[in-house]
């Protein structure tokens, strides 16, 4: 890791939403970034959450990344506390209604209470926006982030060049 002291937090509400979050350490990982990771929940350990949001920002955290299945209150609540950026990520869980509760539970905050939600089960782009807030006061991570970029412009145009060798009406730019 780059930093001995995490400056993303990933937190879940229980252990079965690890499966996704983990795409957001992954990310993380490959850009370097120092983490922690643990489970909050909103609704079985309402102190403890209140303790995590309090205390995060002192600790150094720069950005919270927060997943939650179900109702999803725990990014909102997160946020509510802190003043960090919050990067809320839907989970589809066993009690979800295909999705659409987490989604809209995370996205349809108040207004003074943001949290940036992305895609259902999108924890990796959390983690790349988590990266990209942190990028703009860290020239490694913005240079890593425009590698990054780069590397998939270029996976999508090999892909394009070799298609075109199957199709005869290419559009050609």
């Amino acid at each position: 890791m780059k930093s001995i002291h995490p400056l993303v937090g990933i937190i879940m509400g229980s252990d079965s939403d690890l499966p996704v979050m983990q795409a957001a350490a992954d990310i993380l990982k490959q850009f370097n970034i120092a983490f922690e990771l643990t489970i909050v929940s909103a609704h079985r350990t309402p102190m403890r959450m209140v303790e995590y949001a309090g205390k995060a920002k002192e600790r150094g955290l720069k950005v919270i990344i927060a997943g939650a299945g179900g109702a999803a209150h725990l990014p909102g609540m997160i946020a509510s506390i802190s003043t960090l950026p919050v990067i809320g990520v839907p989970i589809k869980s066993s009690n979800s209604i295909d999705g659409w509760d987490s989604v809209l539970s995370i996205l349809q905050m108040p207004n003074g209470i943001p949290v940036a939600t992305v895609a259902l089960n999108a924890a990796k782009n959390a983690g790349i926006l988590a990266a990209e807030i942190i990028g703009t006061n860290d020239e490694n991570i913005s240079i890593t982030l425009q590698n990054y970029k780069q590397q998939m412009q270029n996976e999508v145009l090999h892909k394009a060049e070799k298609l075109k060798g199957d199709w005869t009406n290419e559009f050609d730019i």
